[in-house]
């Protein structure tokens, strides 16, 4: 009898002790683990769904450029198992950075100079320079394609080298000769031809082959009169 009677008291001291706390907070009552749960969540987050997989509320909404597969132009809601799977997601996109109301911006490197595109890091060209590009990024503009060469670069005065954060240097033609060599993508040199427009001349070069002999001509005599006046003691 004195038995139950302790244990009885012990009973009434503990439910006194929790009386005053709510039954939602007491160590009696089964909770969520909240570990893969989102700690918050702002813009690029839907609050109201339900991600059976995580058994959280919310859901990051993806935008639709970082998915394999997409039937329209809105975000798509995903669980939070399938986005860290890569389930449906672009390997060129960053699901990590927010891109306005939904998350998935294509990735970059060299301060934005480079993307990624079909898992390979490609030149962000400075807007202007590509004929027709495929897309628009913050610091220029890039091609899923093939890259440009050197000899349609030059054709408007561009050499592949980068330029702030993009790619395209530009040289003035009137001073510049950019000389390039087959399909390679950067010229084999670049001349300064000192304002010389030897298209006027009555002696120009007939063709690329005539004027490329032309110049290494004047390299050559360049190069000589410079041992014989610039020597060094």
């Amino acid at each position: 009898m004195k038995k139950i009677f302790a244990v009885s008291i012990l009973c009434l001291n503990v439910a006194a002790a929790t009386a005053a706390t709510p039954w939602w907070e007491q160590p009696t009552v089964c909770k969520l683990d909240p570990t893969d749960c989102y700690a918050t969540m702002g813009a690029g987050y839907d609050r109201e769904l339900w991600d059976t997989k995580t058994e959280c509320w919310g859901m990051k909404l993806i935008c639709p450029e970082a998915l394999t597969t997409s039937n329209d132009y809105t975000p798509l809601a995903m669980s939070r198992t399938d986005i860290e799977s890569g389930t449906n997601i672009n390997k060129d996109f960053d699901t990590d950075i927010l891109n306005g109301d939904c998350f998935g911006v294509r990735k970059t490197t060299d301060n934005g100079a480079m993307a990624s595109v079909n898992g390979e890091y490609v030149r962000v060209w400075c807007n202007g320079i590509l004929d027709n590009p495929d897309e628009y990024l913050p610091n220029g503009e890039i091609t899923y394609g093939a890259q440009p060469t050197c000899n349609e670069l030059a054709e408007y005065g561009y050499v592949a080298t980068i330029d702030n954060k993009c790619y395209g240097k530009y040289y003035d033609m009137s001073k510049y000769y950019i000389e390039c060599n087959g399909n390679d993508i950067l010229p084999s040199r670049i001349i300064i031809t000192n304002n010389a427009d030897y298209t006027m001349a009555s002696n120009a070069p007939a063709d690329e082959s005539a004027a490329d002999k032309l110049f290494d001509k004047m390299q050559s005599v360049s190069e000589s009169q410079r041992e014989i006046y610039f020597t060094q003691d």
